[in-house]
């Protein structure tokens, strides 16, 4: 691209991918060909992918997988992942068989409040500033009562507006700190519409507050937007056994429970270890957020602030051996939704909800949690016995060989070579280059 476009967006999509092949690729037949290959063949679909966003030229594909025999609060789930990470579908489905022959899943929801804030500048006194509150709180539920009803018949709703005080940390600064029950729905399109007007209810009725001053009427709306940050929206998701059901042909159970607690308290204390560990956990959060239509952003921006919320970036995960009990346990935010977004117009979330036996939010939740749960042991049981490599890079192999260009048998060989074998990149390309030669 050697010069900015004017009006990319009012071009049809057509001359979007003729601009982009042309203007930013070497072999523009070659782009446009590509291109084409991920349109879906039925137009409507295609059309309604189009419509999702904006400027769009085509069709990017992750896999979709299924981990089964999923137990989860003595149901029996095939749990869909969208993910393209070697192995983190294998490790899932590894550990759901693990713990269902010793209890499966167990989950329940804390809470699922959701935030939203009113951020504005008030240049005057604090006492005044807290009667207007008073004063105001009704209105502003009043003035959004268009916007609630139907939440409300479901059952949801309004929770709560609090002012808080947050000058001491920025000149002026205060806030409407909202809280919101939005039930099967993600919520974010009706807490911003809120939000929006409580600030404008806000100014306005600033405005004919009699006790303020003219400067005191004045006040400034920065912004209003819901937070991501929602640590009232809380589940929990454990498993447990005696330390003696722990069985592991790498390692004595007593040994592997010790060595098993003892990472994920290193990952309690360090950072370092704690970014990674939780990483590995939002591999299985991630993909089934993903699966199911969801934001899986909000969630990573959320679940990270929640790690760190005592000071310092900690584990997502617990666990400890108590009376010869080994219990480790999640707890976690998660804003998720099954109703609005994606949910009713992507063919492949549909499908995922389906699959999912079309869950409540609410189960919704405690599936995507559970998922992160059962990642999690995966992960930290190979490190503690194995380690990480063995098993992630032969699910890597595949990928290996794709890049190195092998044929069909050539894989075939390969997978079977290197099944009691290192995999490394240069191991899999010396025994590639051997069977060429032969």
């Amino acid at each position: 691209m050697k010069t900015p476009v004017q009006g990319f967006s009012k071009l049809s999509k057509t001359e979007k991918i003729d601009w982009i092949a042309t203007n930013c690729t070497k072999d523009p037949e070659n782009t446009k060909r590509l291109l084409e290959q991920f349109w879906n063949a039925d137009p409507k679909v295609q059309k309604l992918h189009d419509e999702f966003i904006e400027n769009t030229i085509s069709n990017y594909y992750l896999p979709f997988a299924i981990a089964p025999n999923f137990l989860i609060n003595g149901d029996y789930l095939a749990i869909p992942m969208a993910i393209e990470e070697s192995s983190v579908v294998a490790a899932a489905s590894k550990a759901a068989k693990f713990w269902l022959e010793r209890g499966g899943f167990k989950a329940e929801i804390i809470g699922t409040e959701k935030v939203g804030q009113v951020h504005f500048i008030y240049k005057g006194d604090k006492e005044k500033l807290s009667g207007f509150f008073n004063f105001v709180k009704p209105e502003l539920l009043k003035s959004v009562a268009s916007i609630t009803q139907n939440m409300e018949k479901r059952g949801g709703g309004i929770n709560n507006i609090e002012l808080r005080d947050l000058s001491g940390k920025i000149k002026g600064y205060y806030q409407l700190h909202c809280t919101f029950e939005t039930l099967d729905a993600m919520g974010a399109n009706f807490i911003n519409s809120c939000l929006e007007q409580f600030a404008k209810t806000l100014k306005e009725q600033a405005l004919s507050f009699n006790a303020f001053t003219d400067k005191e009427k004045d006040i400034e709306i920065v912004m209003s937007i819901l937070s991501n940050y929602v640590p009232n929206c809380l589940v929990k998701a454990e498993v447990s056994c005696p330390v003696s059901d722990l069985g592991n042909a790498d390692m004595p159970s007593e040994e592997f429970a010790e060595k098993f607690v003892q990472a994920v308290n290193i990952a309690n204390i360090e950072p370092y270890r704690a970014v990674t560990h939780n990483k590995g956990i939002m591999n299985g959060i991630d993909a089934v957020v993903l699966a199911t239509g969801n934001d899986f952003r909000a969630v990573e921006a959320g679940v990270h602030a929640y790690a760190a919320k005592e000071g310092q970036y900690s584990s997502l995960t617990h666990a400890k051996i108590e009376d010869g009990i080994f219990k480790f346990w999640i707890e976690v935010p998660l804003a998720l939704g099954t109703v609005g977004g994606l949910t009713s117009l992507h063919p492949l979330v549909k499908l995922a909800l389906e699959i999912l036996q079309n869950p409540t939010a609410k189960e919704l939740m405690q599936i995507v949690a559970v998922a992160g749960l059962a990642q999690n042991f995966a992960a930290v049981r190979s490190l503690v016995t194995t380690g990480i490599q063995k098993g992630h890079m032969k699910m890597h192999l595949l990928n290996m060989l794709n890049q190195m260009g092998a044929t069909e048998s050539e894989k075939q060989q390969l997978v079977t070579y290197f099944k009691d074998q290192t995999v490394t990149n240069a191991s899999v390309k010396e025994a590639l280059e051997k069977i060429k030669s032969e």
